[in-house]
């Protein structure tokens, strides 16, 4: 018969000889210590908790994430279950890895589950996480959120934007046509990124971003903080080794990053705050809308100026990298799938006809163009694990019982190539959504690039409709093909990991251009 470890520890204890203790004090604190340190063993086993890995003194389970640690959490959600805790360091981890857990943590239990844990990168670069993304749950968030919603990315506020984002795209198409005449291949991957970064710094701010000593995009600078994101601190880790961050140089990287980023936003800031708009304009930028709320008294919350600057800053990493990376995955495999291409550029150009530009009307009959982005969110969701949650009280999940302040990861990449989920869930098939309506609503948990939940990000329209704008015309106006003569299917798609997961090798085609 089985006896639990806290009955062994009583059966030591009655064979021990204990001896007379002549100091009273002294006999108190043993009673008390053999107390808590039973207590402890009796919750210990009542706690159902899920099913771990093996783990390693002091680091836990953190040897086991890997570089790329939403596929490494995969392979150990397909042991141990769709419900995992591991120790990543001193921090316990509830790793979420099914579309029904998923809807759990989402709906059934979406408000425990709604706070963020605090961590170094998020709290240096988004003062003190003043924003959208990380701020914890509270009257806070909700307010930035319902601003956000309401006034900053409405499906108004998105149309608002559609000839910034007709611009934008006429000059990528114009450079692109330039480089068709020398028949060389172009890094697609750089021009994505200066395309998004371009349309969401004039939507944001009213002008192209710029910034830094050596005046490079400032793209390029979300970009080292998005990779920045993904680098490891002691500090999230192992509180008391702090100082560790210190001596690896992760907290000067991080500072020095801020510091540009701050200048610029503050910079942008102090600018608006000198000009004068006409209220009647149809066209706000961010900035300029939030100012003018602040003046009127209209915001519903108090914003100080570091408030401004971490909304701000939401808006530019959620807009920039994310929908850039999510266009280069998409020519990735667009490129090494040449039917498919050959599909979506047909659509395309029969919706268009001879017409010289392509419109948001015509892009609402693409639908083999919205099908190719949805299967690429599902191959390379660009947040593969989604921001972390963390519990705000125990709560009884899946059948086991989860601690509070236990941190929370839902794998949306592991969700999301789950076989029970999808049919052939690796392969690039935009088909299979023929006869499948999931889409981004935050309540579809088939696809998880957005999030879900209350927490859903609020900007899916407008990453969606920037990213169906840019990857319409690209099909449109050229044909494609790689720069080697390697097959398509040998195409390098190794990935990095940061906040987003990126091509680790920026995508280069050679581009022809074609006539209607």
């Amino acid at each position: 018969m089985k006896i639990s470890m806290l009955q062994k520890m009583q059966l030591m204890w009655l064979e021990l000889e204990v001896p007379e203790f002549s100091n009273p004090l002294l006999f108190c604190l043993l009673l008390v210590s053999c107390f808590i340190f039973w207590k402890k063993l009796g919750k210990g086993d009542k706690l159902n908790l899920p099913p771990s890995p093996p783990k390693l003194p002091i680091l836990g389970n953190l040897h086991q994430l890997g570089k790329l640690p939403h596929r490494s959490l995969r392979s150990l959600s397909l042991k141990y279950g769709p419900l995992m805790l591991l120790d990543i360091g001193k921090n316990p981890t509830l790793v979420v890895s099914s579309e029904k857990t998923a809807r759990e943590v989402m709906t059934t239990h979406d408000i425990v589950f709604a706070n963020r844990p605090k961590r170094t990168a998020s709290e240096t670069f988004f003062y003190g996480c003043g924003d959208v993304a990380f701020s914890s749950y509270g009257e806070y968030w909700r307010q930035v959120k319902k601003l956000c919603v309401i006034e900053l990315l409405s499906a108004q506020r998105v149309r608002s934007y559609q000839s910034i984002r007709d611009k934008e795209v006429a000059v990528l198409i114009g450079n692109i046509r330039c480089a068709c005449h020398s028949r060389a291949s172009v890094n697609i991957g750089e021009m994505l990124l200066g395309v998004t970064n371009s349309i969401i710094s004039l939507c944001v701010m009213g002008r192209k971003a710029t910034g830094g000593k050596d005046n490079s995009e400032f793209g390029q600078l979300l970009r080292r903080m998005t990779l920045q994101f993904g680098s490891f601190s002691f500090a999230d880790s192992f509180p008391t080794m702090a100082f560790m961050d210190n001596l690896t140089g992760l907290t000067a990287k991080l500072r020095t990053t801020f510091r540009e980023i701050d200048a610029y936003l503050e910079q942008v800031i102090e600018d608006h705050s000198m000009e004068h708009y006409d209220e009647q304009l149809d066209f706000k930028d961010v900035v300029h809308i939030i100012l003018e709320l602040q003046k009127n008294g209209k915001l519903g919350i108090e914003l100080t100026r570091d408030n401004i600057k971490a909304i701000l800053l939401d808006m530019f990493s959620g807009g920039t990298d994310t929908t850039a990376t999510t266009l280069e995955w998409a020519m990735a495999e667009l490129a090494r799938d040449p039917n498919a291409m050959r599909k979506a550029q047909k659509e395309v150009r029969r919706v268009v006809g001879s017409k010289s530009n392509v419109d948001a009307e015509d892009i609402d009959k693409m639908a083999y163009l919205k099908w190719v982005i949805k299967e690429t969110l599902i191959l390379h969701p660009v947040l593969p694990l989604l921001i972390p949650r963390e519990t705000s009280a125990e709560v009884e999940f899946g059948g086991y019982t989860i601690p509070p302040k236990t941190t929370v990861l839902v794998n949306a990449f592991a969700i999301q190539l789950d076989p029970e989920v999808w049919d052939s869930p690796e392969k690039f098939m935009p088909e299979r959504f023929v006869n499948d309506s999931a889409y981004f609503k935050g309540q579809d948990y088939k696809i998880l690039a957005f999030g879900g939940g209350r927490r859903a990000c609020p900007g899916v329209s407008f990453a969606l409709v920037s990213a169906e704008a840019v990857l319409a015309n690209l099909l449109y106006w050229f044909d494609w093909k790689l720069p080697d003569a390697n097959p398509p299917e040998e195409l390098e798609m190794t990935e990095s990991f940061g906040i987003t997961v990126s091509k680790k090798t920026h995508l280069r085609l050679i581009p022809s251009l074609f006539s209607p």
